[in-house]
């Protein structure tokens, strides 16, 4: 279940209830982390066949998106157009549900995108190690914040569709287990650098909190999450991990 919601893996989902949900939610990250390095070393590879460091960052996030079907993207930008139809929860959640995507939804998406690709090729200009790293390290948050979203305080918006199929699906131990996860990876960037950990742990910091942010207005303006609340929480953490981390890891 993890691996057709998140990825465009071909697999056949035997199972699909609450208590299996919960678990994909928590593979979410793991899944995460393996994706940004996957990311990151094809923006390192087009680096290394003479491609300037934004245009192979580009490639390698453009790759991202069609290893995800674009699923996470699209909420972005539907959230993007329910906040700023300014409507009522029932109105937003409407428009949110249309397939066409509206001017909120365009800017929110080349604003997020660009943050992504120009983070990333920043940090193939200073090292592979910081690259891989960083890149893990985001990919692997976007995903967390998902899965601390199906914890059980966090309602679901509607009372169908995928937002009530996961939440409150998450309890305790699958969510402290998803940030260790995060937290092994982060841990992971020390064979490199010091600062490139500390550039993966201020990316983490950063794509939570932006992540929690965010989280609290859909809650508020939607009454809880949805496909595309969740779907939103990936693209915004992440564009938030891979700036902070580039940030950091310039540093030295």
């Amino acid at each position: 279940m993890a691996l057709g919601t998140f990825t465009v893996a071909p697999v056949r989902v035997e199972r699909v209830d609450r208590a299996a949900a919960g678990w994909a939610m928590f593979w979410a990250a793991p899944l995460g982390g393996v994706l940004g390095a996957l990311i990151g070393a094809v923006a390192l590879a087009g680096a290394a066949l003479g491609l300037s460091d934004p245009l192979a960052a580009l490639l390698a996030v453009g790759l991202g998106a069609l290893l995800t079907r674009g699923l996470h993207l699209d909420g972005l930008a539907d959230l993007a157009d329910g906040f700023g139809s300014n409507r009522p929860a029932e109105g937003a959640l409407e428009v949110m549900r249309r397939s066409d995507i509206g001017p909120f939804g365009v800017i929110t998406l080349v604003v997020v995108l660009a943050a992504q690709v120009l983070a990333l090729g920043q940090l193939v200009g200073t090292s592979p190690g910081a690259t891989l790293a960083g890149a893990a390290a985001a990919w692997a948050v976007g995903r967390l914040a998902v899965t601390l979203a199906c914890t059980p305080r966090v309602p679901s918006a509607r009372p169908e569709g995928l937002g009530a199929l996961v939440a409150g699906t998450v309890g305790a131990r699958l969510a402290a287990a998803g940030c260790v996860v995060v937290a092994v990876v982060c841990a992971m960037a020390w064979l490199h650098s010091p600062l490139s950990t500390a550039g993966c742990v201020a990316g983490v910091v950063a794509g939570l909190l932006v992540a929690g942010v965010l989280l609290r207005r859909s809650v508020r303006r939607l009454g809880g999450i949805t496909g595309d609340v969740l779907g939103a929480l990936v693209e915004s953490a992440t564009a938030a991990a891979l700036v902070t981390a580039a940030a950091v890891t310039s540093w030295g």
